[in-house]
């Protein structure tokens, strides 16, 4: 008596080409930043933060500036620039590289760049947008970032915190606090 042949095994799956996502191409340089910026789609919104651990409140308030127009670019604090604004010594708890990399991933930033100074005046300067926006209860009249926005013809505008949402407070709560 002939043993049957066992059947052949199925053929594998196709091996999925997975690069880089594309979203990183959202991070550039600051160099770069303002050509990427001249390309973007008008009207340009820009905002800045440290982004430390994204959160509701953030991503509200990026989804909300985006809205407002065109393009989202979003300045983010060097984390030398993140120690200086006085949160803590061990702010930012993630590294500039990886809070970049969440902004980017988001479908309401349209692009993301490093400033080092303690304010985005000189990047504001260097990239010339429509509109500036900060999240909370600025006075943006008493702002340099206003003044040097109006010097072109640009507008900038405060949009409201989300209640209840603060990496300073998600930080103090996780640590028990």
């Amino acid at each position: 008596m002939a043993l049957a042949t066992p059947p052949s095994p199925p053929p594998a799956p196709p091996a999925l080409p997975l690069g880089p996502p594309a979203f990183l191409d959202k991070i550039v340089p600051r160099a770069e930043a303002a050509a990427y910026v001249a390309r973007l789609p008008g009207p340009v919104i820009f905002t800045n933060g440290v982004f430390d651990v994204l959160h509701r409140g953030h991503v509200t308030y990026l989804a909300q500036a985006r809205a407002l127009g065109g393009s989202l670019v979003v300045g983010l604090n060097t984390d030398a620039s993140a120690r200086r604004l006085g949160k803590g010594p061990e702010r930012p708890l993630n590294h500039e590289g990886d809070r970049a990399l969440m902004l980017a991933a988001l479908g309401s930033v349209d692009l993301v760049t490093w400033f080092d100074e303690d304010t985005p005046v000189q990047l504001l300067g260097e990239l010339r947008p429509d509109l500036y926006v900060k999240g909370g209860d600025y006075d943006m009249a008493a702002l340099a970032e206003t003044r040097l926005m109006q010097s072109w013809g640009g507008q900038a505008l405060a949009i409201p915190f989300v209640d209840g949402y603060s990496t300073t407070a998600l930080v103090r709560r996780i640590r028990g606090g």
